[in-house]
């Protein structure tokens, strides 16, 4: 068993931290203030291109795996790009997975190219006001004529909407009572974003302004046959290609906000002298800001496991989820500690911390919240029953 990272997370992270230094702290500060999707950070990543990290190298991708773009993601998080920076450049690292695995041959050949070298965006419209994630009671429809299919229904919380060409969609086809199974019935669309058939509504949040979070209203959005990724009915079973490593990558990008939060604050407690000593030689100080060390780590190795499994083929939801979970909370309070150790300076944006802050309560909540990974994880793993 081998802990230490190979040669390529080596050379994707120096590459990546180098890209990432161009764009400091200030950079995100007005971000933060003004909005308005960060173009520049993520045409310099994509110049460097890293948006194909996990694609196959038949398409202009890295053909690395998703344990590779994990260390991307966490390496954008822990530059103080935070999940700002990460959502910039999420969806186009993880969300053309279903495509990959399911796609065909000419669908990778359209598909992939654009979104590697960066000149398409893409959003991912899963989630619904009236279902959350009950994703099976999905009430958008895809109802199919002739070479099309014409989609009604209405999506929330999706991310980059605002700047996106393409969505990847998931729909239903068949009526729920008409389904063979729960998870049959629903298909899944990679099609243009059009306007003129979806209204795109901003959301207006807590953090992350940089990266728009949006409603969708669908009215006659029509879908090329063409555009279905697999068979029609099973898009639910292809789109677990796409949750799986989002799940990795925001343990990841969570991991990496809760060290760059941890190294502000230690930095900050060995300077700032209270009492004619510094705050960081209390143990009042130093043990909250241990513990978080000592907790990112655990978190980070979770994320390892959960990417090493998805990349060898094996059965990973359990342990995806679980890296998602625990890193989730493990970033969460290594920045709500970091603002602590500021005192009140924690409360003033040009620190930082409290940005960050922020920005830790969106992985706790999304793609999944941490109450139902709990009940999936008694479920499947230790076989309690279901909950939900």
């Amino acid at each position: 068993m081998d802990f230490a990272p190979g040669p390529d997370q080596q050379a994707v992270r120096s590459a990546v931290e180098a890209i990432c230094a161009r764009f400091g702290d200030d950079y995100w500060l007005r971000r933060d203030r003004d909005g308005g999707f960060p173009e520049d950070f993520h045409r310099a990543i994509a110049e460097g291109g890293w948006l194909g990290i996990a694609m196959p190298r038949e398409y202009g991708g890295a053909g690395l795996g998703i344990a590779e773009a994990a260390t991307m993601m966490e390496a954008v998080s822990a530059s103080g790009a935070g999940m700002s920076g990460a959502s910039a450049l999420h969806m186009n690292v993880f969300g053309l997975h279903p495509a990959v695995v399911f796609g065909t041959p000419e669908q990778k050949e359209r598909w992939l190219p654009p979104i590697i070298r960066g000149e398409h965006k893409a959003c991912f419209a899963v989630t619904e006001p009236n279902t959350g994630l009950n994703t099976l009671k999905l009430r958008t429809t895809a109802v199919r004529r002739g070479d099309r299919y014409v989609v009604h229904g209405q999506k929330i919380w999706i991310s980059t909407a605002q700047v996106a060409h393409k969505v990847l969609l998931l729909a239903r086809t068949t009526p729920i009572g008409e389904a063979s199974a729960p998870a049959r019935g629903l298909s899944l669309f990679y099609t243009d974003l059009d306007r003129t058939r979806v209204q795109v509504r901003e959301i207006d949040k807590h953090g992350r302004k940089a990266v728009d979070s949006n409603e969708l209203f669908i009215d006659g959005l029509e879908v090329p046959v063409a555009d279905r990724i697999g068979e029609e009915g099973r898009g639910f079973e292809s789109i677990l290609h796409g949750m799986n490593p989002e799940r990795v990558l925001i343990g990841a990008e969570a991991v990496g906000l809760g060290r760059v939060a941890l190294q502000r604050a230690a930095k900050y407690a060995g300077e700032r002298i209270v009492f004619d000593r510094p705050i960081g030689q209390n143990q009042g100080i130093q043990h909250p800001l241990a513990r978080c060390w000592v907790e990112l780590e655990a978190a980070w190795l979770l994320v390892q496991r959960a990417a090493w499994l998805y990349d060898q083929g094996q059965p990973c939801g359990a342990e995806a989820n679980a890296a998602k979970y625990f890193a989730a909370e493990a970033g969460f309070r290594a920045c709500e500690t970091a603002v602590l150790t500021h005192g009140g300076m924690g409360y003033a944006k040009e620190f930082h911390v409290e940005r960050w802050l922020r920005e830790a309560m969106l992985p706790r909540i999304a793609p999944i919240t941490p109450h139902l990974i709990l009940s999936f994880i008694a479920e499947k793993v230790l076989g309690l029953p279901k909950s939900y």
